[in-house]
Protein backbone atom coordinates (compact mmCIF):
# COMPACT_ATOMS: atom_id res chain seq x y z
CA UNK A 1 0.00 0.00 0.00
CA UNK A 2 1.35 3.58 -0.79
CA UNK A 3 0.82 5.76 2.12
CA UNK A 4 0.79 9.68 1.42
CA UNK A 5 2.60 11.85 4.24
CA UNK A 6 0.53 14.76 2.38
CA UNK A 7 -3.00 13.72 3.77
CA UNK A 8 -4.42 13.15 7.10
CA UNK A 9 -3.78 9.32 8.59
CA UNK A 10 -7.03 8.09 9.88
CA UNK A 11 -6.17 6.45 12.87
CA UNK A 12 -2.80 5.37 15.37
CA UNK A 13 -2.61 2.03 13.53
CA UNK A 14 -2.31 4.18 10.51
CA UNK A 15 0.33 6.74 12.01
CA UNK A 16 2.07 3.54 13.49
CA UNK A 17 2.11 1.92 9.78
CA UNK A 18 3.54 5.02 8.39
CA UNK A 19 6.38 5.75 10.95
CA UNK A 20 7.65 2.10 10.64
CA UNK A 21 7.89 2.44 6.86
CA UNK A 22 9.28 5.65 7.03
CA UNK A 23 11.95 4.52 9.50
CA UNK A 24 12.78 1.01 7.10
CA UNK A 25 13.21 3.48 4.07
CA UNK A 26 15.76 5.46 6.24
CA UNK A 27 17.37 2.47 7.40
CA UNK A 28 17.90 1.40 3.50
CA UNK A 29 19.62 4.61 2.40
CA UNK A 30 22.78 4.00 4.41
CA UNK A 31 22.99 0.28 4.26
CA UNK A 32 26.35 0.88 1.57
CA UNK A 33 27.98 2.57 3.76
CA UNK A 34 27.03 0.55 6.72
CA UNK A 35 28.78 -2.11 4.95
CA UNK A 36 31.54 -0.23 3.14
CA UNK A 37 32.87 1.36 6.90
CA UNK A 38 34.29 -1.88 8.25
CA UNK A 39 36.90 -1.71 5.46
CA UNK A 40 37.71 1.85 6.16
CA UNK A 41 39.06 1.18 9.90
CA UNK A 42 40.36 4.26 11.74
CA UNK A 43 43.47 4.13 13.63
CA UNK A 44 41.86 3.04 16.97
CA UNK A 45 40.28 -0.07 15.16
CA UNK A 46 43.63 -1.17 13.95
CA UNK A 47 45.65 -0.29 17.30
CA UNK A 48 47.01 -4.27 17.07
CA UNK A 49 48.49 -3.45 13.91
CA UNK A 50 49.70 -0.10 14.69
CA UNK A 51 51.63 -1.14 17.81
CA UNK A 52 53.76 -4.22 15.86
CA UNK A 53 54.82 -1.16 13.40
CA UNK A 54 55.81 1.03 16.82
CA UNK A 55 57.77 -1.77 18.37
CA UNK A 56 59.33 -2.45 15.32
CA UNK A 57 60.51 0.94 14.96
CA UNK A 58 61.58 1.42 18.62
CA UNK A 59 63.61 -1.25 18.24
CA UNK A 60 65.56 0.15 15.01
CA UNK A 61 66.30 3.43 16.69
CA UNK A 62 66.99 1.55 20.33
CA UNK A 63 64.08 3.62 22.25
CA UNK A 64 62.53 3.07 24.90
CA UNK A 65 58.36 3.68 25.77
CA UNK A 66 59.41 6.52 27.39
CA UNK A 67 61.68 7.98 24.50
CA UNK A 68 58.40 7.66 22.39
CA UNK A 69 55.88 9.33 24.37
CA UNK A 70 58.83 12.34 24.58
CA UNK A 71 58.13 14.45 21.70
CA UNK A 72 61.59 16.14 21.03
CA UNK A 73 62.92 12.72 20.71
CA UNK A 74 60.19 12.11 18.08
CA UNK A 75 61.52 15.36 16.02
CA UNK A 76 65.13 14.58 16.89
CA UNK A 77 64.27 10.70 14.92
CA UNK A 78 62.63 11.88 12.24
CA UNK A 79 62.73 9.84 8.92
CA UNK A 80 64.78 11.85 6.48
CA UNK A 81 66.65 9.08 4.30
CA UNK A 82 65.63 6.40 2.06
CA UNK A 83 68.07 4.37 3.62
CA UNK A 84 66.40 4.24 7.33
CA UNK A 85 62.75 4.35 5.68
CA UNK A 86 63.47 1.01 4.12
CA UNK A 87 64.74 -0.35 7.06
CA UNK A 88 61.27 0.10 8.34
CA UNK A 89 59.23 -0.28 5.70
CA UNK A 90 58.37 -2.15 2.39
CA UNK A 91 59.75 0.09 -0.43
CA UNK A 92 59.79 -0.75 -4.05
CA UNK A 93 62.99 0.15 -6.43
CA UNK A 94 60.62 2.81 -7.95
CA UNK A 95 59.05 4.38 -4.65
CA UNK A 96 62.85 4.67 -3.51
CA UNK A 97 64.31 6.37 -6.70
CA UNK A 98 61.27 8.77 -6.71
CA UNK A 99 62.01 9.59 -2.87
CA UNK A 100 65.38 10.51 -4.12
CA UNK A 101 64.94 12.86 -7.15
CA UNK A 102 62.06 14.44 -5.29
CA UNK A 103 64.06 14.71 -2.18
CA UNK A 104 66.75 16.72 -4.13
CA UNK A 105 63.42 19.73 -5.33
CA UNK A 106 61.49 19.39 -1.70
CA UNK A 107 62.19 18.84 1.38
CA UNK A 108 60.61 15.76 3.56
CA UNK A 109 60.79 14.33 6.93
CA UNK A 110 58.45 11.57 8.94
CA UNK A 111 57.74 11.60 12.72
CA UNK A 112 58.46 8.15 14.07
CA UNK A 113 54.58 7.96 15.41
CA UNK A 114 52.95 8.90 11.45
CA UNK A 115 55.48 6.62 10.01
CA UNK A 116 53.92 3.74 12.37
CA UNK A 117 50.63 4.51 10.58
CA UNK A 118 51.97 3.94 7.77
CA UNK A 119 50.40 0.60 5.68
CA UNK A 120 52.35 -1.28 3.45
CA UNK A 121 50.25 -0.75 0.59
CA UNK A 122 51.70 2.17 -2.26
CA UNK A 123 48.16 3.64 -2.12
CA UNK A 124 48.24 3.37 1.37
CA UNK A 125 46.41 7.27 2.83
CA UNK A 126 49.04 7.82 4.70
CA UNK A 127 52.03 7.23 2.45
CA UNK A 128 50.42 8.95 0.30
CA UNK A 129 50.40 12.42 2.44
CA UNK A 130 53.79 11.31 4.19
CA UNK A 131 56.57 9.99 1.32
CA UNK A 132 57.14 11.96 -1.81
CA UNK A 133 56.10 10.69 -5.21
CA UNK A 134 57.43 11.28 -8.88
CA UNK A 135 54.43 13.42 -9.39
CA UNK A 136 55.83 16.43 -7.38
CA UNK A 137 58.54 16.96 -10.06
CA UNK A 138 56.26 16.73 -13.37
CA UNK A 139 53.83 19.20 -12.06
CA UNK A 140 53.45 21.89 -14.96
CA UNK A 141 50.59 23.10 -13.65
CA UNK A 142 51.31 24.56 -9.61
CA UNK A 143 52.29 27.89 -8.93
CA UNK A 144 54.37 28.52 -5.36
CA UNK A 145 51.98 31.08 -3.70
CA UNK A 146 48.49 30.59 -5.41
CA UNK A 147 47.18 32.65 -2.23
CA UNK A 148 49.25 35.08 -2.39
CA UNK A 149 50.46 35.24 0.47
CA UNK A 150 53.52 37.21 0.27
CA UNK A 151 51.08 40.11 -1.81
CA UNK A 152 49.19 40.42 1.58
CA UNK A 153 51.85 41.10 4.71
CA UNK A 154 51.73 44.33 5.66
CA UNK A 155 54.16 44.05 8.63
CA UNK A 156 56.62 41.03 9.30
CA UNK A 157 54.78 37.18 10.31
CA UNK A 158 52.07 38.71 9.30
CA UNK A 159 48.95 37.60 6.78
CA UNK A 160 45.81 39.75 6.23
CA UNK A 161 42.72 38.61 3.97
CA UNK A 162 39.83 39.56 5.72
CA UNK A 163 38.95 43.23 7.80
CA UNK A 164 38.89 41.58 11.17
CA UNK A 165 41.27 38.70 11.84
CA UNK A 166 44.60 38.14 10.85
CA UNK A 167 47.66 35.32 10.30
CA UNK A 168 50.69 35.29 12.71
CA UNK A 169 53.32 32.95 10.47
CA UNK A 170 55.72 32.02 13.87
CA UNK A 171 58.09 29.52 11.76
CA UNK A 172 58.39 27.51 9.26
CA UNK A 173 58.92 23.83 10.76
CA UNK A 174 56.92 21.31 10.77
CA UNK A 175 56.74 17.25 12.82
CA UNK A 176 56.12 16.20 9.10
CA UNK A 177 56.50 17.72 5.76
CA UNK A 178 53.22 16.88 4.24
CA UNK A 179 53.33 16.40 0.13
CA UNK A 180 50.26 18.19 -0.27
CA UNK A 181 51.56 20.99 2.08
CA UNK A 182 50.54 24.86 0.83
CA UNK A 183 53.61 26.37 2.09
CA UNK A 184 56.44 24.28 0.95
CA UNK A 185 57.84 27.57 -0.57
CA UNK A 186 58.39 28.09 2.74
CA UNK A 187 59.69 24.93 4.27
CA UNK A 188 63.95 25.38 2.89
CA UNK A 189 65.98 22.97 4.36
CA UNK A 190 66.76 24.56 8.01
CA UNK A 191 63.96 25.30 10.44
CA UNK A 192 63.50 28.61 11.35
CA UNK A 193 61.48 30.17 14.16
CA UNK A 194 61.05 33.75 13.38
CA UNK A 195 62.73 36.11 15.89
CA UNK A 196 61.63 37.62 18.54
CA UNK A 197 61.40 41.24 16.55
CA UNK A 198 59.89 39.92 14.20
CA UNK A 199 57.18 38.71 16.19
CA UNK A 200 57.16 42.22 18.23
CA UNK A 201 56.70 43.84 14.91
CA UNK A 202 53.80 41.32 13.83
CA UNK A 203 52.39 42.66 17.75
CA UNK A 204 52.73 46.52 17.46
CA UNK A 205 50.65 45.80 14.03
CA UNK A 206 48.06 44.13 15.88
CA UNK A 207 48.15 46.93 18.67
CA UNK A 208 47.52 49.63 16.00
CA UNK A 209 44.66 48.53 14.25
CA UNK A 210 41.97 47.51 16.53
CA UNK A 211 39.65 46.42 13.75
CA UNK A 212 41.87 43.22 14.76
CA UNK A 213 39.43 40.70 17.14
CA UNK A 214 40.94 37.37 15.82
CA UNK A 215 44.30 36.12 15.59
CA UNK A 216 45.59 33.20 14.43
CA UNK A 217 49.20 31.62 15.37
CA UNK A 218 50.41 29.38 12.30
CA UNK A 219 53.58 28.49 10.57
CA UNK A 220 55.06 25.84 9.90
CA UNK A 221 53.12 24.97 12.68
CA UNK A 222 52.66 26.74 15.83
CA UNK A 223 53.23 24.28 18.17
CA UNK A 224 56.76 23.41 17.46
CA UNK A 225 57.46 27.19 19.22
CA UNK A 226 58.53 26.24 22.76
CA UNK A 227 56.50 26.17 25.61
CA UNK A 228 57.82 29.56 26.49
CA UNK A 229 57.75 31.27 23.70
CA UNK A 230 54.37 30.29 22.91
CA UNK A 231 53.68 31.48 26.81
CA UNK A 232 54.95 34.57 26.02
CA UNK A 233 53.24 35.86 22.39
CA UNK A 234 49.69 34.40 23.86
CA UNK A 235 50.45 36.76 26.85
CA UNK A 236 51.43 39.51 24.78
CA UNK A 237 48.03 39.23 22.33
CA UNK A 238 46.39 38.95 26.02
CA UNK A 239 47.40 42.47 27.13
CA UNK A 240 45.65 43.80 23.53
CA UNK A 241 42.36 44.53 24.53
CA UNK A 242 40.90 44.46 21.03
CA UNK A 243 41.85 40.91 20.75
CA UNK A 244 39.27 38.61 21.43
CA UNK A 245 39.68 34.85 20.55
CA UNK A 246 43.32 33.31 19.77
CA UNK A 247 43.52 30.78 17.33
CA UNK A 248 46.31 27.97 16.83
CA UNK A 249 46.97 25.83 13.63
CA UNK A 250 48.65 22.83 14.17
CA UNK A 251 48.71 19.39 12.92
CA UNK A 252 50.64 18.13 15.60
CA UNK A 253 47.77 15.71 17.04
CA UNK A 254 47.84 14.19 14.26
CA UNK A 255 51.79 13.60 13.45
CA UNK A 256 52.82 14.28 16.43
CA UNK A 257 50.82 13.88 19.48
CA UNK A 258 53.64 13.53 22.25
CA UNK A 259 53.87 17.22 21.78
CA UNK A 260 50.57 17.79 23.12
CA UNK A 261 51.89 17.52 27.27
CA UNK A 262 50.50 18.63 30.06
CA UNK A 263 53.19 21.20 30.72
CA UNK A 264 51.97 22.47 27.10
CA UNK A 265 47.98 22.41 28.30
CA UNK A 266 48.66 24.10 31.31
CA UNK A 267 50.26 26.84 29.22
CA UNK A 268 47.32 26.91 27.04
CA UNK A 269 44.62 27.01 29.91
CA UNK A 270 46.44 30.38 30.81
CA UNK A 271 44.99 32.25 27.86
CA UNK A 272 41.25 31.41 27.83
CA UNK A 273 39.49 31.79 24.64
CA UNK A 274 41.59 29.59 22.39
CA UNK A 275 40.43 27.54 19.16
CA UNK A 276 42.77 25.07 17.56
CA UNK A 277 41.89 23.84 14.28
CA UNK A 278 43.67 20.49 13.29
CA UNK A 279 43.97 18.25 10.01
CA UNK A 280 42.85 15.24 10.50
CA UNK A 281 42.47 14.00 6.73
CA UNK A 282 41.65 10.25 7.01
CA UNK A 283 40.19 8.08 9.67
CA UNK A 284 43.59 6.00 9.88
CA UNK A 285 45.07 9.22 11.52
CA UNK A 286 42.34 8.64 14.73
CA UNK A 287 44.62 6.70 16.83
CA UNK A 288 44.33 6.16 21.15
CA UNK A 289 47.26 8.43 21.00
CA UNK A 290 45.34 11.23 18.90
CA UNK A 291 42.87 10.75 21.24
CA UNK A 292 44.36 11.38 24.09
CA UNK A 293 46.05 14.34 22.70
CA UNK A 294 43.13 15.47 22.21
CA UNK A 295 41.26 14.67 25.55
CA UNK A 296 43.80 17.01 27.40
CA UNK A 297 43.27 20.08 25.27
CA UNK A 298 39.74 19.17 25.80
CA UNK A 299 40.30 19.16 29.05
CA UNK A 300 42.77 22.23 29.69
CA UNK A 301 39.37 24.26 27.58
CA UNK A 302 40.53 24.20 24.06
CA UNK A 303 37.93 24.69 21.21
CA UNK A 304 38.91 21.73 18.87
CA UNK A 305 38.13 22.19 14.94
CA UNK A 306 39.09 20.20 11.97
CA UNK A 307 40.18 21.55 8.47
CA UNK A 308 40.60 18.43 6.21
CA UNK A 309 42.27 18.95 2.78
CA UNK A 310 39.97 16.94 -0.10
CA UNK A 311 43.06 14.69 -1.47
CA UNK A 312 42.71 12.42 -4.26
CA UNK A 313 44.05 9.25 -3.58
CA UNK A 314 43.32 9.75 0.10
CA UNK A 315 40.31 11.18 1.03
CA UNK A 316 38.14 11.35 -2.11
CA UNK A 317 35.22 9.09 -1.48
CA UNK A 318 31.53 10.47 0.31
CA UNK A 319 32.06 7.19 2.79
CA UNK A 320 35.76 7.87 4.10
CA UNK A 321 34.91 11.23 4.58
CA UNK A 322 31.77 10.45 6.45
CA UNK A 323 33.71 8.08 8.31
CA UNK A 324 36.36 10.98 9.29
CA UNK A 325 33.75 13.25 10.35
CA UNK A 326 32.18 10.64 12.57
CA UNK A 327 35.11 9.39 14.21
CA UNK A 328 36.41 13.00 14.45
CA UNK A 329 33.08 13.70 16.79
CA UNK A 330 33.85 10.53 18.71
CA UNK A 331 37.14 12.21 19.68
CA UNK A 332 35.44 16.05 20.30
CA UNK A 333 36.93 17.30 17.39
CA UNK A 334 34.33 19.27 15.28
CA UNK A 335 34.58 18.87 11.61
CA UNK A 336 34.83 22.45 10.55
CA UNK A 337 36.35 23.39 7.11
CA UNK A 338 36.75 20.85 4.03
CA UNK A 339 39.48 22.66 1.71
CA UNK A 340 39.27 21.81 -2.04
CA UNK A 341 43.44 21.36 -2.67
CA UNK A 342 45.07 24.65 -4.17
CA UNK A 343 47.41 24.83 -7.13
CA UNK A 344 50.58 24.73 -5.09
CA UNK A 345 53.82 23.83 -7.43
CA UNK A 346 54.12 19.95 -6.66
CA UNK A 347 50.95 18.91 -5.05
CA UNK A 348 48.49 19.73 -8.11
CA UNK A 349 48.13 15.74 -8.28
CA UNK A 350 46.32 15.53 -5.09
CA UNK A 351 43.56 18.27 -6.78
CA UNK A 352 39.88 16.69 -7.35
CA UNK A 353 37.57 18.43 -9.63
CA UNK A 354 34.86 21.15 -7.59
CA UNK A 355 32.41 18.32 -8.72
CA UNK A 356 33.56 15.45 -6.80
CA UNK A 357 34.12 17.65 -3.91
CA UNK A 358 30.61 18.95 -4.14
CA UNK A 359 29.06 15.21 -4.61
CA UNK A 360 31.00 14.52 -1.50
CA UNK A 361 29.20 17.12 0.42
CA UNK A 362 26.07 15.98 -1.15
CA UNK A 363 26.86 12.48 0.57
CA UNK A 364 27.11 14.14 3.92
CA UNK A 365 23.83 16.09 4.29
CA UNK A 366 21.25 14.25 5.86
CA UNK A 367 22.88 11.15 5.82
CA UNK A 368 24.96 12.25 9.10
CA UNK A 369 24.85 14.38 11.66
CA UNK A 370 25.24 18.11 10.99
CA UNK A 371 27.69 18.11 13.91
CA UNK A 372 30.26 15.58 10.96
CA UNK A 373 29.20 18.18 7.89
CA UNK A 374 32.31 20.47 7.32
CA UNK A 375 32.15 23.71 5.16
CA UNK A 376 33.49 23.10 2.26
CA UNK A 377 35.84 26.09 0.93
CA UNK A 378 37.86 26.95 -2.14
CA UNK A 379 40.41 29.59 -1.53
CA UNK A 380 39.76 31.88 -4.15
CA UNK A 381 43.07 33.35 -6.24
CA UNK A 382 45.21 36.22 -5.12
CA UNK A 383 44.31 36.44 -1.67
CA UNK A 384 40.81 37.20 -1.80
CA UNK A 385 39.48 34.37 1.14
CA UNK A 386 37.81 31.60 1.68
CA UNK A 387 34.58 30.98 -0.74
CA UNK A 388 32.31 28.36 0.59
CA UNK A 389 30.60 26.08 -2.61
CA UNK A 390 27.72 24.03 -1.57
CA UNK A 391 24.99 21.84 -3.18
CA UNK A 392 21.87 23.99 -4.61
CA UNK A 393 18.83 22.91 -2.48
CA UNK A 394 16.65 25.71 -3.28
CA UNK A 395 15.63 24.95 -7.07
CA UNK A 396 13.96 27.87 -8.13
CA UNK A 397 11.76 30.75 -6.19
CA UNK A 398 8.45 32.22 -7.34
CA UNK A 399 5.74 34.98 -5.86
CA UNK A 400 6.11 33.92 -1.79
CA UNK A 401 7.03 30.32 -2.20
CA UNK A 402 10.47 28.58 -2.91
CA UNK A 403 10.64 25.13 -4.45
CA UNK A 404 13.11 22.97 -2.80
CA UNK A 405 15.23 20.30 -3.16
CA UNK A 406 15.79 17.41 0.23
CA UNK A 407 18.83 15.69 0.78
CA UNK A 408 17.32 12.69 -0.37
CA UNK A 409 16.42 14.44 -3.96
CA UNK A 410 12.69 15.15 -3.03
CA UNK A 411 11.45 18.40 -4.99
CA UNK A 412 8.63 20.31 -2.41
CA UNK A 413 7.03 23.23 -2.68
CA UNK A 414 7.47 25.66 0.37
CA UNK A 415 5.98 28.48 1.78
CA UNK A 416 7.99 31.99 1.89
CA UNK A 417 5.72 33.50 4.61
CA UNK A 418 8.52 36.53 5.19
CA UNK A 419 8.02 37.67 1.72
CA UNK A 420 4.29 37.71 1.70
CA UNK A 421 4.30 39.65 5.06
CA UNK A 422 6.67 42.00 3.59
Amino acid sequence: MRISLTRKPKDEREKKEIALKRAAELKARISDYLEAKAKIPSGREIAQEIAARKEKIKKYFGASEAEWRDWRWQLRHRVTSVEVLRELIPLSKEEEEAIRAVGKVYRWAVSPYYLSLMGDEPDCPIRRQALPSRPEIEDKLGIPDPMAEELTSPAPCITRRYPDRLIINVTNQCAMYCRHCQRRRNIGEVDRTRSREELEQALDYIRSNPEIRDVLITGGDALMLSDQVLDWLLTELDRIPHVEIKRIGTRTPVTLPQRITPALCRILAKHPPIYLNTQFNHPREITEEAKEACDRLVQAGIVLGNQSVLLKGVNNHPFIMRKLNQELLRIRVRPYYLFHAKPVAGTTHFITSIKEGIEIMEQLRGYTSGLAIPTYIINAPQGYGKTPVLPQYVVSKGEGQVLLRTWEKRVLLYPDLGSQSS
